[in-house]
């Protein structure tokens, strides 16, 4: 069997999917399969409907759109995580899984069709310049923004490293527009946030990059540092929105906490494919007590982190269900082509939990106040809403989504607060317990 690399992709907020890139091409790399009579008929059905669209459909068709969308119909058609990705959608999947790029270093959303500044991220192109959070970015390079889409306005920003950019801002106490031109430089993004509540440290994973666990650890130290080793109460690790990201990350980000015992495993079609990750001694908070947070968008590898420290009692995993995403992808790189992602796996958890259509269950449910005018749309579907989902025991097993909704005021933030009353509470127990799961 060729050795493949793991890896957790997110693709939207609560469905992250597991999934294994292949190093070779599609059709040089995969055995040949004997095919029956039956399909070979079926292939030359599609050939004759190939043919017959390319010459006689009332436009000349790009042929090369006709089979890219053909390829991902057929993927597309197995499961809502089977998909073909362009050469375009291969190289941004590549440059999120790396968490470095040519850029300005801006964290944006989209606001009434303009660009808004989030925060500058600390020593960059943007922050040097003075870029401030809630500035409106009109133009880029002279281009107006209206009538862009996020993605869009962040690709004209993004791009080679010691190129140059200039953007127009319109800062709400500014009586005319500022135009600044900066350089782009390498950014890192911050996958993990560390901050101090008191005798608490706080750790927000919003993604799982190649820099998730190295962020991670760095800000253990700093919080041990900051708060003094000895007054620590305990760390929140909060997954809540997380879709997912490297496997490997997932299970170093979870060894971290462990000493011993399995992680996940990842169980495809053939047994003898079956494969198993087990943690190494050491655990860098020195066992002090954890809560995980985890919400309706914590999915894929937020999972298998939370799903881990869960059976291994070591965490109390507290909020509402997650998404439920539980099956592995293999993304099967095609040349210059692009790439293909296919099912192939399940993953479990130590307990041997398929949480696929199901989600993990908190121990401690936490629901949110929600705001009346987003009450209603605060709630994912779930892994169980996706149309053509994998089954998991049948629909009567299945669970749907919980809800996604986090306050921007950490005041009113319930699930943290009562993370927060409960390491208050906890020295013992559950939540920094090491014991194997039943």
């Amino acid at each position: 069997m060729r050795k493949l690399s793991l890896l957790i992709l997110g693709a939207a907020i609560g469905a992250g999917s597991a999934t294994m890139v292949s190093q070779t091409s599609l059709l040089s790399g995969m055995s040949a399969v004997a095919a029956s009579a039956d399909t070979y008929r079926q292939l030359s059905l599609f050939g004759d409907v190939f043919e017959k669209v390319r010459t006689d459909y009332v436009e000349k068709p790009e042929e090369s759109k006709l089979v890219e969308s053909a390829i991902n119909g057929m993927l597309t058609s197995l499961d809502p995580h089977s998909s073909y990705m362009d050469a375009k959608s291969f190289r941004d999947m590549q440059v999120q899984t790396r968490g470095e790029f040519g850029g300005l270093g801006i964290e944006v959303t989209m606001e009434e069709g303009l660009v808004k500044v989030v925060t500058p991220i600390d020593e960059t192109p943007a922050s040097r310049a003075g870029i401030l959070a809630n500035d409106i970015i009109t133009h880029i390079n002279d281009e107006p923004v209206q009538g862009l889409n996020l993605n869009q306005a962040v690709d004209k920003m993004r791009g080679p490293v010691n190129s140059s950019v200039s953007l127009k801002i319109q800062r709400k106490e500014a009586k005319d527009p500022i135009e600044v031109k900066l350089n782009r430089e390498t950014i890192k993004v911050r996958p993990v946030r560390a901050r101090v509540e008191g005798d608490i440290g706080v750790l927000r994973v919003t993604q799982f990059n190649e820099q998730t666990f190295e962020g991670l650890r760095a800000g253990i130290d700093k919080l041990t540092s900051d708060i003094g080793a000895d007054k620590v109460a305990g760390f929140v690790i909060d997954l809540r929105n997380n879709p997912g990201g490297l496997l490997d990350q997932a299970i170093m980000v979870s060894d971290a906490f462990l000493d011993r015992g399995e992680i996940v495993s990842t169980r495809s079609r053939n047994a003898e494919d079956t494969q198993r990750f087990s943690a190494k001694a050491g655990d860098l908070t020195k066992g002090k007590p954890l809560v995980v947070l985890v919400n309706g968008g914590s999915a894929s590898a937020s999972e298998i982190v939370a799903g881990a420290l869960q059976d291994h009692k070591r965490a109390t995993v507290l909020g509402t269900r997650s998404f439920g995403k539980g099956s592995v992808q293999t993304i099967i790189p095609l040349g210059g082509n692009g790439a293909v992602r296919l099912t192939t796996a399940r993953y479990f958890t130590p307990a041997g939990r398929s949480i696929q259509a199901k989600g993990i269950d908190p121990d401690i449910e936490v629901l949110q106040d929600i705001p009346e005018e987003l009450k209603g749309k605060d709630e994912t579907k779930g892994e169980a809403g996706l149309r053509g989902h994998l089954q998991n025991g049948g629909e009567k097993e299945e669970r749907g989504g919980s809800s996604a909704y986090i306050p921007t005021d950490a005041t009113k933030d319930k699930q943290l607060i009562a993370a927060y009353d409960l390491l208050h509470g906890v020295r013992k127990g559950a939540a920094n317990t090491t014991t194997a799961p039943n």
